[in-house]
């Protein structure tokens, strides 16, 4: 069969799945049909560190009591997997278990290289929040992948800077404003932060925080609105700011940066729970000097976080061990042990909401020192985040962003038409790919 005709049809039965309120899924719900008996082997394709360290407490706990061994292979993360695990996939060679994005997830279901987990594992949902659970699903209900990590996006700021220029922490997005405004007046020579364009994955859990849905489906079609109402409002908002010169128009995790960071040049960043390990070697001299709060938020009354980052666990299609590989990803994700274990050889911040204030994250991380309720804020702030709206060429947005985006912040130029540059590729390269695309 042709491929263009292949994903049509592929596409058009996930896009009918997606718009229903019942999913019957793309592959068998256990590759041999049967409750696993005997001894099992499965592979994992992984890129966390130390996941071998995590692996074997269930080799020698849960797995080796139920039979069933996992053996890590280590891969690069990213699109590199995306693509290796489609090629493997075609060939009926994908492994047991795969470490995904949550972005890639719509990529490689419309390929069918995931199956529906959700007889295995669906009774996990309790566990993470309802916008981290709904990324695994695709707003189905099927179930094609268990949470891992997540990167709740926040306000990082120095309180010493804060203070001697008589600063508010910002609630909203127009305190925000406000508050880079009045730093300028005060301190011409330095910003609140900067609108960076080397990172589609900022922008794209601003635009989420603001209530965007890039990609959804209308009967067996695909609806592409990268340019929506949310996503414009977000636009504007920070194409104005940078125009002003009310913030820098410079990419993050440069030296410059880097060094803005570290001298007080800059003294606030919008990021994610993650951020303080970036701060630990990017502005190592202001340790204990920075604090962490809730995103601003769009109107008073409103309480949501967008993501940047995450990922979860998976079971292909070729599996033929697929009800006992989904029984590891459930206990990989939600077991105690292995959450600890996670935290510590992996260094990730766990989507299990019990994992988030106990173990690893009893006291804050050492850079925050400073700042004792650092996770059980961050737990808090995790269990607001915002469903979002993944699409199966998340890649093309992405590049396009940086493209676009990237000439517009550094010439000062309109966001919008860059906002509308993103639009017009990604909807091009879904219909050169044979996606039913709605106009």
């Amino acid at each position: 069969m042709p491929y263009t005709t292949r994903r049509r049809l592929v596409t058009s039965a996930v896009a009918v799945a997606l718009g229903a309120t019942a999913l019957t899924a793309c592959g068998s719900d256990s590759g041999d049909g049967e409750t696993e008996s005997g001894p099992v082997s499965l592979t994992y394709w992984t890129w966390t560190p130390g996941m071998d360290k995590v692996v074997d407490l269930w080799n020698k706990g849960p797995g080796k009591k139920d039979q069933i061994t996992v053996t890590v292979k280590k891969q690069a993360s990213g699109d590199t997997l995306v693509t290796k695990i489609l090629t493997a996939h075609k060939a009926g060679k994908a492994p047991d278990l795969v470490q995904a994005e949550y972005q890639a997830l719509p990529t490689l279901v419309s390929n069918d290289a995931l199956a529906d987990i959700s007889k295995t594992v669906g009774d996990t949902k309790d566990r993470f929040a309802d916008g981290v659970w709904q990324q695994t699903t695709l707003g189905t209900d099927a179930v094609y992948a268990v949470p891992q990590d997540i990167g709740p996006m926040m306000f990082y700021y120095r309180e010493d800077l804060f203070k001697e220029y008589g600063l508010t922490v910002p609630t909203t997005w127009d305190e925000f404003a406000e508050t880079a405004r009045k730093l300028k007046r005060a301190a011409p020579d330095k910003d609140l932060t900067t609108f960076s364009a080397n990172d589609s994955g900022l922008f794209a859990g601003l635009a989420q925080q603001a209530g965007a849905k890039w990609w959804t489906t209308s009967g067996d079609q695909w609806k592409v609105a990268i340019n929506d109402a949310a996503t414009q409002k977000v636009a504007k908002f920070w194409g104005g700011l940078v125009k002003e010169g009310a913030v820098d128009n410079q990419p993050m995790y440069t030296p410059a940066w880097n060094k803005a960071l570290n001298t007080g040049k800059q003294i606030a960043w919008v990021s994610a729970v993650w951020a303080p390990g970036t701060l630990t070697t990017a502005a190592p001299e202001t340790k204990g000097k920075w604090a962490m709060a809730p995103l601003p938020q769009w109107s008073a009354n409103e309480n949501r976080t967008g993501s940047w980052g995450g990922s979860s666990t998976a079971v292909t299609t070729d599996s033929k061990h697929q009800e006992a590989a989904a029984k590891f990803a459930a206990w990989l994700n939600t077991d105690s042990d292995a959450l600890n274990a996670l935290a510590k050889e992996g260094g990730i911040y766990p989507a299990a909401k019990n994992a988030q204030t106990s173990g690893a994250f009893l006291k804050p991380p050492a850079y925050f020192s400073n700042q004792a309720d650092f996770y059980s804020k961050a737990a808090d702030i995790a269990e607001t985040t915002a469903p979002s709206a993944w699409g199966p060429n998340v890649n093309v947005a992405y590049t396009t962003f940086k493209d676009a985006f990237g000439a517009a912040a550094k010439n000062k130029s309109d966001f919008g038409s860059a906002l509308d540059k993103m639009q017009d590729d990604t909807v091009a390269d879904m219909k050169k790919q044979g996606f039913e695309v709605a106009e």
